[in-house]
């Protein structure tokens, strides 16, 4: 799922024409500030409201945003989110406004804003993967029938290595454009030429990644458990020696490129 946010006066009326160019299924998240009398918060994590015809609201304080970007990003294919401006997302701003995503566009009015140019904006944003998006592709495989396991690796953002070390707040990472996606992809059929191995899927996430959150996938569907979890560490192993990522650790008391400080 590509994704784009837009922040600044007059850019949540572009979310409704950008969608429609869109060639795809698309989800449109709107900050809502002024919220209906009918729709006031009511004391529970999450509120839902069905209507006759199956659509449906929800309101609450039970899931961060970046959880309900993982929810949606099994079942479409871009998200547009308007209004909201802390969030780190390749982001188009109207204005002066400090924001943490990656600002691909700035104007100092929505009328500056072409929608064509917007379109490439989103088309070509990094997408944002899930695990369970990619196990969703994984069993979409014609070898599916045949495959008898699902083994996955998930890595994720360690805040301390020893209970003494500085808390690392943030790590953010970069790749050499063209050159890591083609060893990844590299890595992949390899593993696919394994006997038994019928399906490998590995993404790495780029950009200012949190304490806690998720940065790397390996999804591997095979024929028998063993082939799968070989596979599976095999092409974390591969990824982190073969593919050019570079990481740039922030702690709370100094920032530094990683690689830098290897041996």
């Amino acid at each position: 799922m590509r994704t784009l946010s837009l922040v600044g006066p007059g850019t949540a009326d572009l979310i409704d024409p950008l969608a429609a160019r869109l060639d795809g299924r698309v989800a449109t998240v709107r900050r809502d500030d002024a919220a209906a009398a009918d729709d006031a918060p009511v004391d529970t994590a999450a509120s839902y409201r069905l209507a006759a015809d199956g659509s449906w609201r929800g309101s609450g304080t039970a899931d961060s945003f970046p959880a309900l970007l993982d929810r949606l990003a099994p079942d479409y294919d871009f998200a547009l989110v308007a209004g909201e401006s802390r969030l780190r997302l390749p982001t188009v701003v109207v204005g002066d406004e400090r924001v943490p995503g990656d600002v691909v566009a700035r104007v100092d009015d929505a009328a500056e804003l072409a929608l064509d140019d917007l379109v490439t904006r989103v088309e070509t944003a990094e997408p944002h993967v899930t695990l369970e998006s990619l196990v969703d592709e994984a069993k979409a495989s014609e070898h599916a029938d045949r495959s008898g396991a699902i083994a996955t690796f998930t890595g994720r953002v360690r805040a301390k290595d020893g209970p003494d070390d500085d808390r690392t707040e943030l790590l953010e990472f970069e790749k050499y454009e063209g050159v890591a996606a083609d060893r990844m992809a590299r890595i992949e059929r390899e593993l696919e030429e394994r006997a038994g191995v019928f399906d490998v899927r590995m993404h790495h996430r780029v950009g200012p990644i949190a304490d806690g959150e998720d940065i790397v996938f390996v999804v591997v569907l095979a024929g028998h458990r063993r082939e799968a979890f070989r596979a599976v560490e095999d092409g974390i192993d591969r990824l982190k020696d073969e593919v050019p990522i570079f990481k740039k650790e922030t702690t709370e008391s100094e920032e530094f490129w990683v690689h830098e400080r290897s041996p």
